[in-house]
């Protein structure tokens, strides 16, 4: 988008906005400066990603009274402009500093409290950066700017996001992203420029909170991860060293690599090769990508697409959840051809650039906040990987799950556990009813709720600790008090197909009943990611009872006449 002119963003926005289908997604905007531009350049970046948006732009300046009649949304974004707010005193100077400064903490206060309820908010910081004339002052404006910021981080509550603007402004120059003609004249004082770069940094927001973000990151290993070709330079002749250039820009890749491997991401290889000779370069010791940083390797001599599409099967993830990375335009344009819904990233001409451009990629379209369940990711797919050799052992698959000493914890309601549950459901996607997204906020609120339960399941076996995998969310009906109703059953990708859910659906009946419900209802919601638990509910004994025009398909149960599942060798921890 950022090579996109404004007018070529309106272009495609109206031709994707006649193409969109699919859930709303509800967005605010509050700003006491003009920023109407944004509209249309959000709406496109939404789009893009298979993201149907409705925004709603409130009240020119009016962003108290807005955030406190804003309705629900899905996100709410409070641009908060200091040149506007010291533009609108009669007098700023040292004697109204503190004045001005307790008044808009006093705002900020009103803000917070009255968007509390939603599901997530971005406020951003306030910058200075068109007040600062001179290198060596330090101006009333700059230290009203330090002073509100840090008012801002001691009082950010859980579901807002502080967006740093200056981050932008720095990356763009002052000129460029800020006309003050504009504010002069229409109260304007952002350029397109900038808009579209805000944009930009709020996308990891829009993705996460729309189960969109990325999974894997796929290398290529020649003029990708080295410089050279193994096969023609030999294993001496390659350079990925810091000591040398251009080795240090591929250093400084597979550093990125190995952080992001640490912190979740899943690291894999796809490249045209011997892999006896890949496995020697990962195994010197002046390598920064190392094999334990690898989740899965395709190193052989077969077409890149299908050993793509391999790679996401076996990691039990979707083809739209991979980024591939390689040098070679060709290779990147069969992947587009082939499998376009994978996100390629093409090694720069400029190797500089490359550690940049790729980091600032990752940025957008990966978590980049990992839970402790995100950071031994790497290990839990390594642990998989060891269980589907061990199935060989065994006779019957009964004989093999017998073996793994399955045992499970579950609980209800768990403040601790809020981040990972509302993550699960933000990105789980094929073992997932109705694939409801939820902010930790809303996760929050749920827990807290007489009238809701929120399980979380933890799995664990003789190869490892899988983490939280399984969320259920079940709610009670206001209008018949002995109906509860499933609104939320997922499962991790990497627990499918242990039996697992039915003891875990065994769990869910049983509490519901010794809480005095009688009677079950569930929907499920098809997608194009969720086929295999099309008949989950039937598999459970629930009668269908209706289907809706948008395919959903409703069910019903008696908790009397409900049969539990045996599987002996899963057991639950007290």
């Amino acid at each position: 988008m950022e090579n996109l002119k404004y007018t070529e963003i309106l272009r495609l926005n109206a031709k994707l906005a006649l193409q969109s289908k699919g859930k709303v997604y509800r967005i605010g905007i509050l700003a006491n400066v003009t920023v109407n531009p944004i509209k249309e350049i959000l709406e496109y970046n939404c789009r893009a990603h298979e993201i149907e948006p409705l925004l709603e732009i409130g009240n020119f300046d009016n962003i108290v009274q807005d955030s406190a009649a804003g309705g629900d949304k899905d996100l709410v974004i409070v641009i908060y402009d200091l040149f506007a707010l010291i533009d609108k005193q009669q007098y700023f100077g040292p004697r109204t500093f503190d004045s001005l400064l307790e008044q808009i903490c006093l705002e900020i206060d009103t803000i917070f409290n009255n968007l509390r309820q939603q599901a997530a908010v971005v406020f951003n910081l306030f910058s200075a950066a068109g007040f600062a004339p001179g290198y060596g002052t330090y101006t009333l404006a700059e230290q009203l700017a330090d002073r509100l910021n840090q008012y801002l981080k001691d009082k950010c509550p859980s579901n807002t996001i502080l967006l740093d603007i200056d981050k932008i402004i720095s990356r763009l120059g002052v000129k460029q992203a800020l006309d003050m003609r504009f504010y002069y004249s229409s109260k304007a004082p952002y350029s397109i420029s900038f808009l579209k770069e805000y944009v930009l940094a709020l996308q990891p927001q829009l993705l996460k909170q729309n189960g969109k973000l990325k999974k894997a990151l796929i290398f290529d290993c020649d003029n990708t991860l080295w410089k050279g070709i193994i096969g023609e330079d030999g294993i001496d002749g390659i350079e990925y060293a810091k000591s040398t250039v251009p080795g240090r820009y591929f250093a400084e890749v597979q550093q990125l690599a190995a952080r992001l491997s640490e912190q979740g991401v899943l690291i894999g290889l796809c490249s045209k090769n011997n892999p006896e000779e890949v496995k020697e370069v990962l195994q010197k010791n002046d390598a920064l990508l190392r094999p334990e940083h690898i989740v899965i390797q395709k190193v052989n001599w077969q077409d890149k697409a299908n050993n793509l599409a391999a790679i996401a099967a076996e990691l039990n993830i979707g083809t739209d959840s991979l980024v591939f990375v390689d040098d070679a335009p060709f290779e990147i344009n069969l992947i587009k051809e082939k499998l376009p819904e994978v996100l390629t990233f093409q090694v720069p001409e400029v190797l500089m650039e490359y550690s940049y451009q790729l980091e600032a990629l990752v940025n957008r379209y990966f978590n980049t906040h990992p839970n402790k369940e995100d950071a031994a990711k790497t290990r839990m797919y390594k642990e998989q990987s060891e269980r589907e050799a061990s199935k060989n052992a065994f006779a019957s698959i009964d004989d093999y799950l017998a073996s793994l000493e399955i045992k499970l914890s579950i609980s209800l309601d768990n403040i601790d556990q809020i981040a990972r549950v509302a993550q699960l459901t933000q990105k789980t996607n094929q073992f997932n009813l109705t694939t409801i997204r939820y902010t930790e906020n809303e996760i929050a609120q749920l827990m807290q709720s007489a009238d809701s339960f929120v399980y979380a399941l933890s799995v664990n076996d003789k190869f490892g600790d899988s983490g939280l995998t399984g969320v259920c969310i079940v709610r009670g009906d206001s209008k018949n008090t002995s109906t509860a109703r499933i609104d939320t059953l997922l499962m991790s990708c990497r627990i499918i197909g242990r039996n697992i859910e039915h003891v875990f659906f065994n769990y869910i009946v049983n509490h519901l009943k010794k809480e005095g419900y009688k009677t079950l209802e569930a929907t499920y919601v098809p997608t194009r990611k969720n086929m295999q638990v099309a008949d989950f509910y039937k598999m459970k004994g629930m009668q269908r009872k209706d289907m809706h025009s948008d395919n959903n398909v409703e069910y019903t149960m008696d908790l009397a006449d409900f049969t539990p599942s045996k599987y002996n060798y899963i057991t639950i921890q007290s």
